[in-house]
């Protein structure tokens, strides 16, 4: 039993009379918690003269109280190199640090009792903990420095919000982030509240290891099971409590066995309070892609049946219930429903109505397993449905959802959310949630590589999902974590307070993000990077340039910025502190200076076959631009892998996750490609596009201050929307009421197109639209509609070049300049900019 908590009878005995024999003070103005590195008059010391405050919590709080205690001793003693010293009691040092939750802590609930700490302000919420500075808690202590949950999660939470305070990143291990050393830590002020969260459950989704996490773990974490196992985990779970996630669908793909073949990982999982769950695919905690197709016959000793539940009830059930009893001691959320073995239609009947009804029966039996299993009524019992692409069309058919089930509604595996809860189904008691990708393996394209969903995006989305009763559950499939780190790190603090990072907030999280892990001195110009960053992957990420089409202009634009990008990074690489170095490369070098030898190598390689057609012998200089890019990419890979933080990574990062096409060297031109013009052939006619930002409006109306440029918000550098949304649409009788911007124009004589650039998203729920509607020179508005069912062609041509376009032809007399108005008829439209060329006779 550790010395550093309160170990007998007799200590606790001495403790409580201590603590009614010092005189009750009365806080006259609380101040909120803040940390200084120099002292101040009143300042409680954290660690001074060699020497770091003593921890006390209570043996017999819950494990993970122990886990977020020990770490953060840890993260000081980096800091400072000093030691907190073994006591035995609080009245034995004048400064102590007390840790416990309430009604689980002997320390805190004398504290209460006495009236030395009042917990109104946490008591019964979820997740909710305090920071407070109480002087003489205890005769014989000055001060003490109280960390108080609400339950045992809020207590870790307010544990390592401590040690985000003081200057130790989340990311202190999985980024190697290491912190500034430091000689003294003071903290002033008086009490700080934090949470409920906006969101209940916050977490993450390891998903499509293959080519990261699974080679990485099995090389440096769980050598001797060689998979991704307990020491990994070990590691993710704290990752998670940094970052105050509390929710998990553990990694399943084939290359790796069930989280629960290996007994350690869910009782690692109760000692760190994290709530297991498993992905849209895997009912019941089941991981089927090893249990049911690898492992089930040496599980159970018999022959495996189809997984097809309307032919094999009887085996499926069991092996459902066996899971359930199995995960009693666990806090879980249950996905709930069927799908294929992995990732696929769920078998059954050929017709949508048989597969919606034999769904509605599995969904009834798999509560009946969790009432038996879990001894208690179903409805008690969280579960979520996650109606997931061809789900989706099931659940639209009138699917029957007991009311209790949380509905999680997926994006489009690009960002974009397909569908979120209408007026009904936001009563619904187990309300909705939204499971979302920073990572994806899949049609049109994967984008397992690079993490380049923006904060913008993310913020849109989820928050309109939230304003819409999405507050029971946010899930995100990070992939292998890296190279999402400050992905992951966005979202979580965005489902803890959903308000801070609102969409017109949200493109300012990359400098907070930055001061937070790099300095105040650096967090600017990584502001710059990375918002540069997600502006050019927003219309086309790195792993899609082969499917998209660029005019020669945009080409030489495109590659100009990114040379840009790249010049300012190395610039700002120059000043981080050696200690930072190998977080540097991690998180902002290797993304951007990959991304941009990416477009190096595909638009050069691309513009070289071009020139050579043309007889230009530029076509040979841009050919080697183009090889000397993949070769970067390869060896900024070898460097990630092998170099930094003296090889930890090796296996993390794969320069061609799946061998997809365009990871590979693309053909160039060569010397005997290059082809003298023929005399007199006309130059190929082209037509100028000049593009007008959304937020360049000369005027707005009809909005009362609600039409809002959002920052980083589509393609461009802004998005123009109605924010807060207006949950109402206007039809052709009323659009003269809607919201709308003006903008003038340039055209030329002739026919011209017009066409409004938005983002490629979706109509908030069934039943509603989204749509744009143009005015040319006060004519009646045209209607266009912008919305594109999943799995289509023109989806997949939208999400790749990144916008949704609505467009007309305008015809015009003269060369000059017209009037446009831009209506919002829908909520979620959001418009980036307007395109105009000249269409050729």
């Amino acid at each position: 039993m550790p010395r550093t908590h309160l170990s007998t009878c007799y200590n606790f005995l001495f403790f409580c009379v201590c603590l009614f024999s010092a005189a009750v003070t009365v806080v006259a103005q609380e101040k909120p918690i803040t940390v200084s590195f120099e002292k101040a008059p009143g300042s409680f010391p954290l660690a001074v003269n060699n020497q770091v405050a003593t921890f006390f919590y209570d043996s017999l709080d819950a494990a993970v109280v122990a886990i977020a205690v020990k770490a953060l001793k840890n993260d000081i003693s980096s800091m400072t190199g000093f030691e907190s010293a073994d006591v035995h009691t609080p009245a034995s040092v004048k400064y102590p640090v007390m840790a416990g939750t309430i009604g689980r802590s002997s320390f805190i609930d004398q504290l209460v009792k006495s009236g030395k700490l009042s917990i109104a302000e946490v008591s019964g919420k979820w997740e909710t903990f305090g920071i407070s500075l109480v002087t003489n808690p205890v005769k014989g202590v000055e001060k003490a420095l109280v960390i108080y949950g609400s339950d045992a999660r809020g207590t870790a939470f307010g544990i390592f919000e401590l040690s985000r305070m003081i200057g130790v990143s989340p990311l202190v291990w999985w980024a190697d982030v290491t912190p500034a050393q430091r000689k003294e830590i003071y903290l002033t002020g008086s009490k700080s509240i934090y949470g409920p969260p906006s969101v209940k459950y916050r977490g993450i989704f390891i998903n499509d290891e293959d080519w990261g996490m699974h080679p990485w773990a099995a090389k440096h974490m769980d050598t001797v099971i060689k998979d991704i196992g307990p020491r990994t985990y070990e590691k993710v779970f704290e990752l998670m409590l940094r970052m105050k996630a509390n929710y998990i669908w553990p990694a399943m793909h084939p290359c790796t066995k069930s989280f629960w073949f290996y007994p350690e990982n869910p009782e690692l999982a109760r000692k760190y309070s994290i709530v297991l769950g498993a992905s849209h695919c895997e009912p019941l905690l089941r991981g089927n892609v090893f249990e049911w197709s690898r492992h089930f016959e040496q599980e159970y000793g018999e022959k495996r049946g189809e997984w097809r539940y309307d032919v094999n009830r009887k085996q499926i059930d069991r092996y459902w219930s066996d899971r359930v009893i199995q995960s009693r001691n666990n806090p879980a959320v249950y996905t709930v429903g069927m799908r294929g073995i992995h990732d696929s239609d769920m078998p059954g009947p050929d017709s949508k109505e048989g597969k919606k009804t034999l769904l509605e029966e599995v969904i009834r039996n798999q509560r009946n397993l969790l009432r038996d299993g879990l001894g208690k009524p179903a409805a008690e019992v969280p579960q979520i449905f996650c109606p997931y692409k061809e789900v989706l069309d099931l659940y639209r058919l009138g699917m029957e959802l007991p009311d209790d089930i949380t509905l999680a509604w997926a994006d489009d595996n690009y960002g974009y959310i397909r569908q979120c809860s209408d007026p009904q189904e936001q009563k619904r008691s187990g309300g909705s949630g939204v499971y979302y990708h920073f990572s994806y393996w899949g049609a049109p394209e994967d984008f397992l590589w690079l993490s380049s969903i923006s904060p913008a995006l993310a913020s849109y989305e989820l928050t309109k999902a939230w304003q819409l009763n999405a507050q029971r559950l946010w899930v995100f499939n990070v992939g292998d974590i890296k190279p999402a780190e400050m992905e992951m790190q966005f979202a979580m603090d965005l489902a803890w307070d959903v308000q801070q990072w609102s969409p017109e907030k949200a493109y300012l999280y990359p400098e907070y993000w930055a001061e937070q892990t790099f300095g105040k001195e650096a967090a600017k110009s990584i502001a710059y990077i990375k918002q540069a960053y997600y502006r050019l992957a927003a219309s086309g990420k790195p792993e899609h340039l082969d499917r998209i089409t660029f005019t020669p202009e945009e080409i030489k634009e495109r590659l100009n910025d990114y040379h840009q990008l790249v010049a300012a990074t190395m610039e700002a690489g120059t000043h981080i502190p050696e200690r930072l170095k190998d977080a540097w490369f991690q998180l902002i070098s290797y993304p951007v200076q990959a991304a941009a030898a990416m477009n190096d190598k595909v638009l050069y390689a691309r513009e070289s076959l071009r020139l050579a057609v043309a007889g230009d012998s530029t076509a040979l200089v841009y050919a080697e631009r183009s090889k000397s890019a993949y070769e970067t990419i390869q060896q900024l890979t070898t460097k990630y892998n092998k170099e930094i933080a003296g090889g930890k990574w090796d296996g993390i990062m794969d320069a061609a996750p799946r061998k997809r096409k365009v990871f590979d060297m693309p053909a160039t031109a060569t010397p005997e490609m290059i082809k003298t013009p023929v005399t007199g052939q006309a130059a190929p006619v082209t037509s100028q596009v000049i593009s007008v930002p959304a937020a360049a409006y000369l005027a707005k109306g009809n909005d009362n201050g609600a039409l809002k440029t959002i920052e980083g918000l589509g393609t461009g550098k802004s998005g123009l929307t109605v924010w807060p949304m207006l949950i109402r649409s206007f039809g052709e009788k009323d659009i003269a009421t809607a919201p709308y911007a003006d903008y003038k124009i340039p055209v030329v004589k002739g026919r011209n197109r017009i066409t409004v650039r938005c983002l490629p998203n979706f109509p908030l729920y069934t039943g509603m639209y989204l749509r744009c509607a143009i005015s040319v020179n006060g004519a009646a508005p045209v209607f266009m509609n912008l919305a594109n069912p999943a799995e289509t062609t023109a989806w997949a041509v939208n999400l790749l070049r990144g916008y949704a376009g609505g467009e007309i032809i305008c015809n015009s007399d003269s060369n000059g300049e017209k009037m446009i108005r831009i209506y919002f008829p829908d909520p979620g439209l959001v418009v980036n900019s307007i395109a105009v060329s000249s269409l050729l006779p």
